[in-house]
């Protein structure tokens, strides 16, 4: 009997109401929901052979029992059984944890057929599976699926089974044969089978091909429909820059370009004379020269006649871009002007006035800049600076002070292509993968926390040389549940250290924005010699006087921010140390502290943070641009994620996507997005 992939699970054989209430738990009501909920791994269960087999890999093997059983009770409710087999010419112990009640269903000369994992060294099996008798009836491959409940795995496959033989057929074909046929995919009867019931991992492969690669073409039909939507949006005027102007004024930097800026600059250039709206993020390591550029392309569409605005999240960030931005632009003939929260009264209100009439040609400041009463009186390029700490409906704000002005976002957080063409699909990326000549490499060390007698010598040696330090803690005060440093008795710790040779200065997020904003002036203009602080520094302020960075408990922090934080020294010309105080308990721990230790490259360190602590957290925290797959996987999966990147463009551009019936169901995804218009893209 074929069943209608609508109906409901509990239409199938063997599923009645209560097994149908199971499942609603699970978000299966139907039978389409059924067969798409994919295992997320498979068991294999072919025999192998122990002499072949790597120390701890997982095995499943058939052997003849040896010995009588024996359990040894470890406390309540704990036990240890372990039995000798002879497994070919190996007699192997297995050993099963709280499993003392297999005792009496082993007896010498049975034959059973057990899983786990082999201990080469020590001829030892940690038993997962059991099974009495040998290995006739089971299938070499099971699939598991994340269930919860009363639902058991093989009452599960079951049912998969039962809705599999009755509806997949019913199932229409999703990818257009062209595609099916460029890539040799399975069809989507065909990759159901493999996926549930495979017969070789290459059934399993294969049918994660085609399903990951179909998830990941979904999605990025949807990020090209919206980009090609926003850079249609409201065209942008033509920035026709002046080119002689712009080339002296690069020639009059104190410094030379390096050559992924030149990159990045003629990317920006070509965009600003493009009539389409840029829409374009800027990723910079720390120290890379994200600055400079922005100043280029400031200085670009302010010859064409237009003004610029640069927003950056905190008020001493954003005095440091004006203070950096007018050195290098006043002498051009630019005006540069600054707006803040601080920025009161009648110099506010002439400002404001000057900006409308089209005196000032750069403004730069920090939320203050998107107050309804700031307006532009020609703007033609926004730049936000590390564009994550604003909100989605701030940077918008911003972006409408002027007609479709061309958009750039400057991040120093180094996030991996993979993640970047993810979560900023939407955008074109930029990169600047190249330091400076003549900057040197931070020194980083990992140590042990029962080191701090030496660092702090170390440190005291710096400031001694008149140098600068911070102290980073992960909390702001003492925690009952946590056995972490916390920057409050750090601060004490080293006022009483320092004190009468030194100033010791404390911040963290709990400070009001102007607190905040005195003690990181102090620090730069050298009042403070040695800053405690939270994370709140990882961002920002740029003191090239800072040489030495003491951070506590490392393992609590990410990879990407330990780098973030680490970039607030070697900023200057001497060299600069960073030391880690860590006892990891983890080897992933340990891991991630050599890492550290071995390099300053931040994309490096950012696709090993994804690739350890997975794509969810690698922002500290879920982000609804990050897509749920079933199976897609945003850092192995990279090549099949930049294929139908490329694909989707491709695909809007075809006629044929927006007639044929082969490509209704990649069709129907574009149109649910919701960002077509008249059914066509222009």
């Amino acid at each position: 009997m074929t069943r209608s992939l609508s109906e409901p699970v509990t239409s199938l054989k063997g599923i009645g109401k209560s097994a149908g209430e199971q499942l609603e738990k699970l978000n299966v009501e139907t039978i389409e929901e059924l067969v798409m909920m994919f295992p997320y791994r498979h068991e294999d269960f072919r025999l192998k052979d122990l002499s072949e087999t790597p120390h701890e890999e997982r095995v499943t093997i058939e052997g003849r029992v040896e010995s009588v059983p024996s359990v040894l009770f470890t406390g309540k409710k704990r036990s240890r059984l372990q039995v000798q087999l002879l497994v070919g010419n190996h007699l192997v112990k297995a050993v099963f944890f709280n499993q003392h009640y297999l005792k009496d269903r082993m007896n010498p000369g049975q034959i059973v057929t057990i899983t786990g994992k082999w201990d080469r060294g020590r001829q030892l099996i940690n038993v997962s599976n059991f099974k009495d008798g040998p290995k006739i009836g089971q299938a070499d491959f099971e699939p598991v699926y994340s269930l919860k409940g009363i639902v058991k795995q093989p009452t599960f496959r079951r049912w998969m089974r039962t809705a599999l033989d009755e509806a997949v057929y019913e199932i229409p074909e999703t990818l257009p044969v062209q595609l099916l046929d460029l890539y040799k995919l399975p069809g989507i009867a065909e990759t159901l089978e493999m996926v549930h019931f495979p017969n070789s991992p290459e059934d399993v492969k294969q049918a994660r091909r085609r399903v990951v690669y179909e998830e990941l073409l979904h999605f990025q039909l949807k990020m090209a429909a919206l980009k090609k939507v926003r850079k249609a949006a409201g065209k942008s005027t033509t920035i026709v820059y002046d080119l002689e102007k712009l080339k002296q004024f690069i020639d009059s930097l104190p410094f030379e370009l390096t050559g992924a800026q030149k990159r990045v600059v003629n990317e920006l250039c070509a965009e600003l004379k493009s009539p389409l709206r840029m829409n374009r993020l800027l990723q910079g390591d720390v120290g890379s020269g994200k600055t400079v550029v922005a100043a280029i392309a400031l200085y670009a569409a302010i010859t064409a006649g237009f003004q610029g605005a640069l927003m950056a999240p905190t008020e001493i960030l954003a005095e440091q871009h004006a203070e950096t931005l007018s050195s290098w632009l006043e002498p051009a003939g630019v005006t540069v002007a600054f707006l803040s929260g601080s920025t009161k009264g009648k110099a506010r209100r002439e400002i404001i006035a000057r900006l409308e009439s089209g005196e000032i040609d750069l403004l730069i400041g920090t939320h203050a800049l998107i107050q309804p009463d700031v307006n532009f009186h020609k703007l033609g390029l926004v730049i936000t600076d590390e564009q994550h700490r604003f909100g989605v409906e701030q940077r918008r704000v911003l972006r409408d002070k002027g007609e479709s002005p061309d958009v750039l976002f400057m991040t120093a957080t180094p996030i991996p292509r993979t993640l970047a063409i993810t979560v900023f699909g939407e955008m074109d990326v930029s990169l600047l993968d190249e330091m400076p000549a003549g900057r040197k490499e931070i020194e980083t060390h990992w140590l042990k926390e029962d080191s701090l007698a030496p660092v702090l010598r170390r440190m005291e040696k710096e400031l001694q040389a008149g140098r600068q330090a911070y102290v980073i803690c992960p909390l702001i005060e003492e925690s009952d549940t946590l056995d972490v440093q916390n920057a409050v008795d750090v601060f004490g710790q080293l006022s009483t250290y320092f004190a009468g040779r030194f100033t010791v200065g404390l911040m963290h997020g709990r400070l009001h924005s102007d607190e905040k904003d005195e003690v990181m002036r102090d620090f730069s203009e050298g009042k403070i010699n040695c800053l405690v602080s939270t994370t709140v520094v990882e961002v920002g302020v740029n003191v090239p006087n800072a040489t030495f960075m003491l951070i506590y408990d490392a393992t609590r922090f990410g990879l990407a921010q330990l780098h973030q934080l680490r970039g607030r020294v070697g900023r200057g010309a001497d060299q600069s140390y960073c030391v880690l105080l860590a006892d990891p308990k983890t080897e992933e721990g340990k891991e991630r502290m050599m890492t550290m230790a071995e390099t300053n490259d931040g994309f490096l360190l950012a696709e090993k943070d994804l690739e350890l602590r997975g794509s969810g957290d690698f922002f500290g925290k879920k982000q609804s641009g990050l897509p749920e797959f079933k199976m897609a996987d945003l850092i192995h999966d990279y090549r099949a994620l930049e294929t139908a990147r490329q694909d989707a463009e491709k695909l809007l551009e075809m006629d044929s996507f927006w007639t044929d019936p082969d490509y209704k169901s990649l069709r129907n995804t574009v149109e649910e997005s919701g960002v077509l218009q008249n059914d066509r893209i222009d």
